[in-house]
């Protein structure tokens, strides 16, 4: 240790009184909390060699550092427990979080990490007051470990008895006094290093950090973070015995939230002046179509399903109102299919290229699933802990979901507000928090009996939706619905089948590159810009097109112009009018477009002007938008928008009002009850058939609305 570092508080003293009067005069009015945080920058400008030594010695310094805080505000006629921290530390102090090791321990030092888990808060005695049985002494004990409860071994003698416990001339023992003990809030939170950083195959390091006093609650799972942390080491106890294996544990002093998106993606000047050139190209469009999982081959639908996965990767301008409310930019798509449509493929690439994307099986997420869940006993010491799940984790990135339809009762329940409002509440186990899911979803789904049953001509895709088994209202959640079918095309299936023998012959066995007898194909594109490939096409690289993504969504922030405006304007007004029709009430029954599609069009229209680098979305982009936009509801069969909100059509709902009027009609003329073959001959009359009475009648049995006291007579239960 330095004189530096010896004479810490001296140190401390000059630095504070003359750099940060300001903040000490902020703390002694009680406008601030109890803190006082001091960027490491200027520490090193005051006195280089004092805030080299802050980072060897971080425990003696910081806590004389708080120490004289304290006697400051104290000389000034305040009594404020105060904490000093240092934040914002240089680069050289950075660690990888597996990296840190022997050289760390009791140093500062920063990792960037993902915060996983947060315990609840509990009280931890900082300054333990003890008193003397023998004679009334009060004795503090300062506690620096938290897991261990440290006792006085002997009553001083200058101001007490010099008892002690293990004496047998004079014994004493020493009771802990609660009420005049120091205590600090304590929280353990876990963070985990970045998915960007960790190594091919390999798993990501995780680590419990102690968080105290000021710090509590400041975080959420989910949020990335710089943890400026003091590694240190405590005993591995087996068996009630201490061993000489050690575990590491972190002290958090500061953190600091990220606040520059995709902070993690280096872009240099070269990198923004090719991506800048890129941008201008008239075929853009069918470049970062092309690039959507490349060995995928496009026939069909496929070509816009891709050109809407483009459209996802850059999204729409989440924007915060002035009444507080706030409209999601992130773009939701759900592909549902038969088996071996390429689903999985596609979303396995979809997270890869997606900065901050993650990909997730509905059916084999566990602990938190997709949302978030209070897990017991995290952190080994009993309480609770808020686990993040998927859509958390991917904030402002990705979440693909495999196998959507397998998903949670629990995560059934939050998805509606996950996807939405994007923000996950949650209350469990003593736990309130408020999770952050600001993420596109990008979900596939499979029918519950292998294949999608073949759609009738005035069917919509919410039949085949309502064979997922999901929630006929977590449709009306996503922006886009496609539907792919395994369909028997002769031409179509040579050119498929051609396309994946020749993906096979092109790939590099996995052996040889683990082996290093060869190099991995994906490394030689790194630097690159285009790839080509079995077809000849060109696209973009995944390194390339993820630099762009990032740079177009960390910059450009497109607002619709006038032509924009009227563009989608007019499609909404014309698709009201035209689908429009009334019923014997004189009331609209079909709805064939609804406000919420009207935000989605915005969405897709300002995610075409981001991929084009253009602050100002104009006409062009709003043709795009709605053509794509046009291609699925048409596809879909989506005439009428309440379906996808209740899983009924608008003629659905016209023939079960029909029959329950029928029934209500018949029941109101007798004796209470209606006999079906009356009901099937009125409803003749209204041109509805028997196979569909007997549906309506089914579903109000299952509902509870009619039961039937005997055979073929039906009654409404009130």
């Amino acid at each position: 240790m330095t004189m530096a570092a010896h004479d810490s508080s001296a140190r401390w003293r000059t630095f504070l009184t003359e750099a940060k009067e300001d903040r000490i005069l902020l703390l002694l009015s009680k406008q601030a909390p109890p803190y006082l945080e001091i960027p490491f920058h200027e520490l090193q400008a005051f006195d280089p060699e004092f805030a080299d030594d802050v980072l060897e010695h971080p425990r003696q310094i910081l806590d004389r550092g708080s120490q004289t805080l304290i006697e400051i505000c104290r000389e000034r006629g305040e009594d404020i427990d105060a904490v000093l921290r240092v934040g914002e530390l240089p680069r050289d102090s950075r660690r990888p979080l597996r990296d840190i090791g022997t050289s760390d321990i009791e140093r500062l030092r920063s990792v960037d990490a993902i915060i996983t888990k947060i315990s609840d808060l509990k009280p931890r005695l900082h300054i333990a007051v003890f008193t003397c049985e023998a004679c009334g002494n009060t004795i503090e004990v300062s506690q620096r470990n938290e897991r261990e409860l440290v006792e006085p071994l002997r009553c001083p003698a200058d101001s007490g008895c010099g008892g002690s416990r293990n004496s047998k001339e004079n014994p004493t023992r020493f009771n802990l006094v609660v009420n005049i003990s120091r205590m600090v809030n304590n929280q353990w939170i876990e963070i985990q290093e970045l998915p960007e950083n960790v190594p091919s195959g390999a798993q990501p390091t995780r680590a419990s950090v102690l968080v105290e006093g000021d710090q509590v609650n400041r975080h959420l799972p989910g949020e990335r973070i710089v943890a400026n942390v003091m590694p240190v080491v405590r005993s591995e106890v087996r068996r009630n015995r201490k061993t000489p294996m050690f575990d590491i544990i972190y002290h958090l002093i500061s953190s600091e939230h990220e606040s520059i998106p995709f902070n993690e993606i280096q872009i240099s000047e070269e990198d923004r002046d090719e991506i800048l050139e890129i941008s201008r190209r008239e075929d853009l469009m069918k470049l970062m179509q092309q690039s959507i999982a490349p060995s995928v081959f496009a026939t069909g639908v496929m070509h816009y399903v891709k050109r809407s996965l483009a459209l996802q990767l850059f999204g729409g301008v989440s924007r915060i109102n002035p009444d507080r409310t706030r409209t999601r930019g992130d773009i939701h798509i759900l592909l549902m299919g038969d088996p071996g449509v390429a689903k999985s493929q596609v979303l396995n690439y979809m997270s890869k290229l997606s900065p901050r994307g993650k990909l997730a099986s509905g059916g084999g997420v566990s602990g938190a699933g997709l949302t978030a869940a209070a897990v017991r006993d995290a952190f080994g010491d009993g309480r609770f802990a808020l686990e993040a799940g998927v859509l958390p984790l991917s904030d402002r990135g990705l979440a693909a979901i495999d196998e959507f339809d397998k998903i949670s009762d629990e995560d059934r329940k939050v998805m509606h507000p996950a996807m939405e409002q994007q923000e996950i509440h949650v209350a469990k186990g003593g736990i309130t928090a408020t999770l952050p899911s600001r993420c596109s979803i990008l979900a596939a789904a499979n029918p519950k009996e292998g294949r999608f049953s073949k759609r009738g001509p005035n069917q919509s895709v919410m039949r085949s939706f309502n064979e997922t088994g999901l929630p006929p209202p977590l449709a009306s959640r996503f922006d886009i619905i496609w539907m792919i079918r395994d369909e028997v095309k002769v031409e179509d299936d040579e050119r498929i089948a051609r396309h994946i023998l020749d993906m096979r012959t092109q790939g590099v066995s996995e052996s040889k590159v683990e082996e290093s007898l060869d190099l991995d194909p994906s490394e030689e594109q790194k630097d690159q810009i285009f790839a080509t490939g079995v077809d000849d096409a060109e696209h973009f690289t995944l390194e390339f097109l993820r630099r762009y993504i990032a740079y177009a969504k960390r910059n450009i922030h497109p607002d619709l112009d006038e032509n924009a405006r009227a563009e989608i304007l007019n499609y909404y007004t014309n698709e009201r009018q035209s689908y429009g029709r009334d019923d014997q009430m004189g009331e609209s029954e079909v709805i064939p477009i609804t406000a919420r599609a009207l935000e989605a069009l915005i969405r897709l229209t300002e995610a075409h002007a981001r991929m084009h680098l253009r602050d100002v979305a104009s006409s062009e982009d709003a043709k795009v938008a709605l053509a794509v936009f046009r291609h699925w509801r048409d596809e879909s069969g989506i005439e009428d928008e309440s379906e996808l909100h209740s899983g009924i059509s608008a003629s659905a709902r016209t023939t079960n009002t029909i029959v329950r009027s029928i029934l209500r009609d018949i029941c109101s003329e007798g004796d209470g009850t209606a006999h079906i073959t009356e009901i099937y001959n009125r409803a003749s009359v209204r041109k509805v058939p028997e196979t569909t009475v007997d549906d309506v009648l089914s579903h109000l049995r299952m509902s509870g609305e009619v039961f039937s006291p005997r055979n073929e007579v039906y009654q409404f239960a009130r």
